[in-house]
């Protein structure tokens, strides 16, 4: 069996996705036959560095890179803002393409990508690992659709980590999330979100304390506490990656995405303080975060420099 391809792109590799990707796709998930034969980053020095340590071949663009994969892999998991500038020079090529979370910083930039690899016909898909959790597993296996949904989890910063509860409540309860309210103190929000069919989730989250994602899944026949296995949750996500490429289309339903990325936007405004905003609106396009949700690129070099970005 030929080997698949994969290459990286980056802003920089010295992030915590490059590192447990490479290793799952090494790893654990190396009878699938794919190996990431290449890589490339906007950040050069440091990441070629970082290639040469872990004997993956480093390309100076993504030109170089082109020729020698299959696949790509967009990573730069912290830095959004940067997915559209590495589509731009990706999608061109055709090749299917994940994109790590978050997908982009708002999204009229996250239809701006999807338009783009559909003018490139390039099969794009993009989730946070929260996606294939015991919690998707279970709610798979129920006889009766989700009633509510207590999603807990934490992360030093929603505007980098809130992805993951949202998305987590998304894919147990689809896109049709209706409204979304923040509650609670600056220092420990909330958001509660309505979905259609009156039903509910409840976003716990702790900036203040790393605990372990889980959820409280509640349907007419009870309800069951079910705690996300950290210990998998990178395999697991670079196992559905994998799947991706294997079908040569996406196997995420866009809209999904899509309201992910709103959710996240409107979550953050002002307007969703103590009052519900309906996500059904035109006007939540262009929703922005409070000052306070803000990530500044001076926060994204400390983050960078002092740690590796996280989940």
């Amino acid at each position: 069996m030929a080997t698949k391809r994969i290459g990286f792109v980056d802003y920089r590799l010295d992030n915590y996705h490059a590192e447990v990707y490479l290793k799952a796709i090494r790893g654990p998930l190396a009878a699938r036959g794919y190996e990431v034969v290449g890589s490339t980053a906007i950040e050069g020095e440091v990441s070629r560095a970082w290639a040469e340590e872990r004997n993956l071949p480093y390309f100076a663009d993504v030109s170089s890179l082109a020729p020698h994969v299959d696949y790509f892999v967009i990573l730069a998991p912290a830095n959004p803002e940067l997915h559209l500038e590495m589509c731009e020079a990706v999608f061109p090529y055709g090749k299917p393409t994940f994109v790590d979370k978050t997908f982009a910083p708002d999204e009229p930039t996250a239809r701006e990508i999807f338009a783009l690899a559909d003018a490139h016909r390039t099969p794009t898909q993009t989730t946070s690992a929260l996606r294939t959790t015991a919690v998707q597993a279970f709610v798979r296996e129920l006889p009766s659709p989700v009633q509510s949904l207590l999603v807990f989890s934490s992360g030093t910063t929603f505007a980098e980590y809130g992805i993951h509860p949202v998305e987590l409540a998304v894919s147990c309860l689809g896109h049709e999330a209706e409204r979304v309210m923040r509650l609670g103190p600056e220092a420990h929000p909330q958001w509660l979100l309505q979905f259609s069919g009156n039903r509910t989730a409840l976003i716990d989250f702790n900036p203040e304390v790393e605990i372990p994602f889980s959820a409280i899944v509640s349907t007419q026949q009870g309800s069951e506490q079910i705690e996300v296995d950290g210990g998998t949750l990178f395999i697991d996500a670079a196992a559905s990656i994998l799947d991706f490429f294997d079908a040569g289309r996406p196997l995420i339903d866009r809209r999904e995405s899509l309201m992910v990325r709103r959710i996240l936007d409107v979550a953050m405004s002002d307007e969703a303080c103590h009052a519900f905003v309906d996500l059904r609106s035109s006007g939540v396009q262009h929703a922005v975060p409070a000052p306070h949700f803000a990530v500044s690129a001076a926060a994204h070099e400390d983050h960078h420099a002092a740690q590796p970005a996280g989940r």
